[in-house]
């Protein structure tokens, strides 16, 4: 029997937010609230981690072990999740230097949801995909008999459940857009649109890595490339969780336009690219561009 806390939501909503920036090139805005998909887990967070913690309970798993930075969205939701499911939750945090520290407002949400935080080296964090390396990061946190969902829980079981995410938009828009950490959401998402249809990613970090960890995820999900995508860089502000003044000035603003609680790490990433390419003529007129709306303040 499936948990009550995994069921299917009905499809998110999709509003329509008129905007003049959008109108005056003739591109129609709408707007996906996968932020309202699940009361604790919003957007892409819950369509990727549902099909993993349905595998975990399966497979009889009483902890669960991810991995993030000390702001990261998805150890909030994986702790959460754990919470729901009456799972332990294990999170091998970025940034030794941390310990011992004030936990941040994330960090700190967290815990109360009793996440177990350990705390390693930036080195180490960084190759954590080597078997060596993630085996014995494992262990030092305790959980080497854990259920392991990979960073940002991207991987081909979470693929499944954000090309449902593309399914609900692909009678609806010419370009479905999302905000990237991992490209997982992305790559489902491009998979789930069907034929003359596009995903657009807009990257939060810097470095134009995720064109090669996408196609590698499509192929581990769906054997090979799924559907059309492309990237549009140069939208990080500085890098990851960075906020400049501006940045937050645009949020405050669309906020108030829209009536949209506006988050600043991804969401405002994604409307800041939309509306500068649309300003720019990057979409024909004509267009009808979805924003997927994935997370909330």
């Amino acid at each position: 029997m499936t948990h009550p806390e995994l069921r299917p939501r009905p499809p998110s909503p999709l509003t329509e937010a008129a905007d003049e920036r959008f109108a005056a090139r003739g591109v129609r805005l709408l707007l996906k609230r996968d932020d309202l998909v699940h009361p604790e887990l919003p957007g892409n967070k819950w369509r990727k981690l549902a099909p993993n913690l349905r595998a975990a309970l399966e497979k009889g798993h009483e902890r669960l072990v991810t991995f993030g930075g000390a702001y990261s969205n998805h150890l909030r939701a994986t702790a959460a999740a754990g919470r729901l499911l009456g799972l332990e939750t294990v999170g091998v945090v970025r940034g030794d230097e941390l310990a011992g520290r004030p936990l941040n407002d994330s960090l700190a949400r967290c815990a109360a949801d009793g996440m177990r935080l350990h705390f390693v080296t930036r080195a180490e964090y960084r190759c954590k995909a080597e078997p060596e390396v993630r085996a014995r990061l494992l262990d030092a946190a305790g959980a080497a008999d854990a259920y392991v969902i990979p960073e940002g829980g991207s991987n081909a079981l979470a693929l499944t459940g954000c090309a449902e995410l593309g399914r609900e938009l692909r009678d609806v828009c010419d370009v479905a857009a999302v905000a990237c950490g991992t490209g997982g959401t992305l790559a489902g998402l491009a998979a789930g649109l069907g034929p003359g249809r596009r995903a657009l990613g807009v990257p939060v970090l810097a470095g134009g890595f995720l064109e090669a960890e996408i196609r590698s995820l499509q192929a581990a999900a769906f054997g090979g490339p799924a559907g059309s995508w492309s990237l549009a860089e140069g939208f990080d502000h500085g890098g990851y969780a960075r906020v400049p003044a501006a940045l937050d000035a645009f949020a405050a603003d669309f906020g108030a336009r829209h009536g949209l609680p506006v988050e600043r790490i991804y969401v405002a990433k994604l409307l800041w690219a939309l509306t500068a390419l649309t300003e720019a003529g990057a979409f024909p007129p004509g267009t009808t561009l979805a924003a997927v709306v994935t997370g909330r303040p």
